[in-house]
């Protein structure tokens, strides 16, 4: 298997910090050996936090971090002191992770924008001194809290690939081709199915400085939805993508059966993503001559913009850009909804 540093699952043990307990203490003076209670509050468990870092496109960094524990908050003290809190836990995540639940599978945490900071696990509060509890009717209480415990339990960091365009089609269709050409990213390539097989990002130059990020993600395959191949570990990454960009290769046996697999897997896994933006571009057409180009657009459904481009002679590439360009600067205000694909 392909050696890689990039990592999009994560398991871990997450414990935040338990609550100090309060301070059951009697005041004592020289003149004085019964002043009153002052016993103090215990002080917060510390918080795990989550926070987004724009310079991190992996959970690699947590590959080998599998047990996150948050400090205690101290006990209170006399004089009225509150104990001190737990010192926090911050993870620093890439933009798209998202935190969940492994017993229930809820998520718990989103992370979108750099330098967000979310407190995932809170930690225990300090429970109450003596002091507090201090009345007319009993000024000497011999109460005090004890200190909340922490969250505890496994948890899941998942994170889905945040990109303008993503590339969908089967394992060879020419996605990495296309993405090594027309950005500065260098994806493996070879004449084999799942040479990609974890995501690749890479930024188009389009014009005037202008640009986009377009994701070559693995190569889909019939039963992705229930698992199949690389199945949800591909699926979830382009839930974020803004525009799908359906790759069919030119010499397929027959592309509009291929292009409705694809749309069928996407439907089963999630329906919703139907509704995203789609663009279906026949790659390797450097192969065809005008006759086979027209069957091909016959075949293909007649709602959908497509193109016919070569990653290697560079044809079609520049209006492609153009149409990914202009779908993604639509005006909200003026955009049609997508017609759901079926």
């Amino acid at each position: 298997m392909e050696k890689t540093n990039f990592i999009d699952y994560i398991r871990i043990f997450c414990r935040s910090g338990h609550g100090g307990a309060g301070s059951k203490h009697f005041m004592r003076t020289k003149y004085n050996a019964m002043a009153g209670p002052d016993g103090g509050d215990g002080g917060r468990g510390g918080h795990i936090i989550l926070r987004g870092n724009a310079q991190l496109w992996t959970l690699l960094h947590l590959r080998y971090y599998k047990n996150v524990l948050a400090e205690n908050g101290e006990g209170g003290n006399k004089n009225n002191q509150t104990g001190r809190f737990g010192k926090d836990v911050i993870i620093e995540v890439p933009l798209g992770t998202i935190a969940k639940d492994e017993i229930t599978g809820q998520k718990e945490v989103e992370i979108l924008e750099d330098g967000q900071e979310i407190i995932w696990l809170k930690g225990g509060r300090g429970g109450l001194g003596n002091s507090n509890f201090k009345t007319a009717t009993n000024q000497a209480p011999e109460y005090a809290q004890p200190g909340e415990p922490g969250v505890e339990g496994w948890k899941l960091l998942e994170l889905k690939v945040l990109a303008d365009v993503g590339l969908v089609g089967f394992p060879n269709a020419g996605k990495s081709t296309l993405l090594s050409s027309i950005t500065a990213a260098k994806p493996k390539i070879a004449d084999y199915a799942f040479t990609t097989l974890t995501p690749q990002l890479g930024m188009v130059d389009y014009r005037e400085g202008k640009s986009f990020c377009i994701a070559d993600l693995p190569g889909i395959i019939e039963g992705a939805a229930e698992g199949k191949g690389l199945g949800h570990r591909f699926l979830r990454h382009i839930e974020r993508n803004a525009v799908l960009l359906f790759l069919i290769p030119a010499d397929s046996s027959n592309h509009a059966a291929e292009f409705n697999i694809l749309i069928d897997e996407l439907r089963r896994y999630n329906p919703e993503m139907l509704q995203k933006e789609i663009v279906i571009a026949i790659s390797k057409s450097d192969m065809l001559d005008d006759e086979l180009k027209a069957a091909i657009a016959k075949e293909l459904p007649q709602s959908i913009p497509h193109f016919f481009i070569s990653s290697v002679t560079g044809q079609g590439l520049s209006v492609l850009k153009d149409k990914l360009w202009d779908i993604l600067n639509k005006p909200v205000e003026t955009a049609n909804p997508p017609e759901q694909h079926t």
